[in-house]
């Protein structure tokens, strides 16, 4: 972590499966929210293909996977109402994150936050966890219009913090999401979560660093 640390001015981190483990919250949502009102059995797959998209992207793709009479507004509104109390009360930061963002403030880093998550989930959770005033930016898919697919919500971050996308790292659990930054010209650092464990070694291999913990 400390040549990490040395070699640049701005870190920006994604959420979701990166700095807070809330697979089983979304694992939670999504069976409660097809296979328990709807009776449609929850893919395999579902979770990986909506990994990099926004919450508009995720509700058009599910109406349409799954051929629902549901609006995408109503679907949005049905899954902020089932997620934001998780977000506000239940989930804890992975061990090692807060001690990590004190050492990048230590040393004069700027930090921000680029998820796929709406600030009605990540404010609170920061705010919680004793993390929201480190951050001095954050970028979300839902303001930015586009997905993870695009890099976007990365230079977003980048361009708040100063710092050009070569002297920024940004940390990212999905491998999709990984490629993205890459191909901005940003540095990458892959971070181990249960969902991208199947891309495990893709994602070593494509990240200039790789981390099991923060701690």
């Amino acid at each position: 972590m400390k040549n990490i640390i040395l070699n640049y001015d701005a870190f920006i981190f994604d959420m979701d499966g990166t700095i807070v483990d809330s697979l089983g919250v979304w694992e939670k949502i999504d069976c409660e929210f097809l296979e328990k009102k709807r009776a449609i059995k929850v893919p395999e797959d579902y979770s990986t293909a909506i990994s990099t998209m926004n919450f508009k992207e995720t509700a058009d793709y599910t109406i349409k996977r799954f051929n629902l009479p549901d609006s995408p507004e109503s679907l949005m509104e049905e899954w902020t109402e089932m997620a934001v109390y998780e977000y506000s009360h239940s989930l804890l930061l992975k061990d090692g994150v807060k001690e990590f963002f004190c050492e990048l403030k230590k040393n004069n880093k700027k930090i921000a936050l680029s998820t796929s998550s709406p600030e009605i989930f990540y404010k609170p959770l920061l705010i919680n966890n004793g993390v929201y005033d480190l951050f001095d930016a954050f970028s979300d898919t839902n303001e930015t219009g586009v997905g993870k697919k695009s890099p976007k919500v990365y230079l977003i971050a980048a361009e708040k913090c100063g710092a050009p996308p070569e002297r920024c790292i940004v940390f990212e659990d999905v491998l999709e999401a990984a490629k993205t930054a890459k191909s901005a010209g940003f540095a990458v650092c892959g971070v181990s979560d249960g969902r991208s464990r199947v891309n495990k070694e893709q994602l070593k291999k494509l990240c200039d660093y790789y981390i099991e913990k923060f701690k």
